[in-house]
């Protein structure tokens, strides 16, 4: 390697490339080198010069001692469940894996202070093959699931506090593209799951279906290998079985049924406001259910795009979105302690401080409002 900046990690100039959604062409020509310069750097294979250092760490806004720590085989994998493997989200894709990665790095500090809640999820025995999960499957897991966490029939209150109380890490960020509305992993070495929703086209009910969509990952596909999902037709096919398991967990068979006195758009838009589920939702889930005809779901559903309901629905301004606390509460607990203070979690994160706020749903400037002396207070082993 040629000489240059000490201790530089190439895997970091590309981790914050990606995460800034950056091409090398674009990153080059803003510090002034060649792609080839850019290159060499990610791959280690030359070092950048203290004056090209402070280039690239200003035109990407991070600190120059992020990019002074090599990433760990931890930071380097996961298995992701996206709800698009398409083309045109690869970018986004990356991006928002990126910015997960330091979500993960933020968690992993606030355990060294504080104690999550225990993961109170529930194990099913089901194949590593998602051709063997049957549609009848689903909805007996489904209700399973809502009766292990002491669901009533009735719709569920908040599945928010219900995720976080049962030990899920869960934020919501901006994946700015159209068909990434959320992603989730089970964390196998923390036997934990991180559940991510979109504020991009933020709304009460699609965040409700969204966070349940992903739970049904998280129950239903555990055991999945991460190559069968670069299979597009396994991809396609627990996409479907994920969508299934959320109609379920929200609209349970009977007590929707049972609700569904007639099938009018404006009784759906009443059942809305109960069952706090799109009209979108209910129409499928009553379909799925045989509660209406495939001619009265078909003119429902041209009703529904005449009216632009596929759009913006009634409600939708009205519902109030469900806002993660878990993450939010623990940095309160730490900055209202004065345990740590701003300067010293972008000290020991190497991240900056709006990021941190990014990843983690916190609002804009919350962490710069916080000043005081630190307190030195020991860290705990583990979490």
């Amino acid at each position: 390697m040629s000489t240059g900046m000490p201790r530089f990690a190439g895997a970091r100039l590309r981790e914050a490339r990606e995460a800034r959604g950056r091409t090398i062409s674009s990153l080059a020509d803003s510090i002034g080198v060649s792609k080839q310069a850019i290159s060499q750097y990610e791959h280690d294979l030359a070092s950048p010069s203290t004056e090209n250092m402070t280039r690239i760490a200003r035109a990407l806004d991070m600190p120059i001692r992020f990019f002074l720590t090599s990433p760990t085989a931890e930071d380097e994998t996961w298995t992701v469940f996206y709800r698009s493997m398409s083309a045109a989200t690869k970018t986004a894709r990356t991006k928002a894996k990126r910015r997960y990665g330091w979500l993960r790095r933020v968690v992993a500090w606030l355990r060294t202070y504080i104690t999550f809640p225990q993961v109170r999820f529930p194990a099913f025995d089901l194949p590593a093959q998602a051709e063997r999960i049957g549609e009848d499957d689903i909805e007996d897991i489904a209700s399973k699931v809502r009766a292990y966490w002491g669901i009533e029939a009735g719709p569920v209150p908040n599945v928010t506090a219900l995720l976080e109380g049962a030990g899920a890490i869960l934020v919501r960020m901006e994946l700015q593209a159209d068909t990434l509305d959320a992603f989730s992993e089970w964390r196998e070495r923390e036997q934990r799951p991180y559940v991510i929703l979109g504020t991009d086209k933020a709304s009460a009910v699609r965040s409700r279906y969204d966070a349940s969509h992903e739970l049904g990952h998280m129950i239903l596909h555990r055991k999945i290998p991460p190559e069968a999902l670069r299979n597009a037709a396994t991809f396609k096919l627990v996409e479907k079985q994920a969508h299934r398991f959320a109609g379920a967990f929200l609209l349970p068979a009977d007590t929707f049924a049972d609700d569904l006195y007639l099938s009018g758009l404006q009784t759906y838009v009443s059942l809305k406001a109960k069952w706090q589920v799109s009209i979108a939702a209910m129409l499928m889930r009553s379909s799925q259910l045989n509660l209406i005809s495939p001619d009265r779901a078909q003119r429902l559903w041209r009703n529904l795009a005449r009216r632009g309901w596929r759009v913006r629905e009634p409600l939708d301004d009205e519902l109030p979105i469900e806002e993660p606390s878990l993450v939010r509460d623990s940095f309160e607990l730490l900055l209202n302690k004065r345990i740590v203070v701003p300067g010293a979690i972008e000290a020991q994160l190497g991240i900056g401080l709006r990021d941190i706020e990014d990843v983690c749903g916190l609002q804009q400037g919350v962490l710069d409002q916080r000043v005081g002396p630190v307190l030195l207070f020991p860290r705990r082993n583990g979490g």
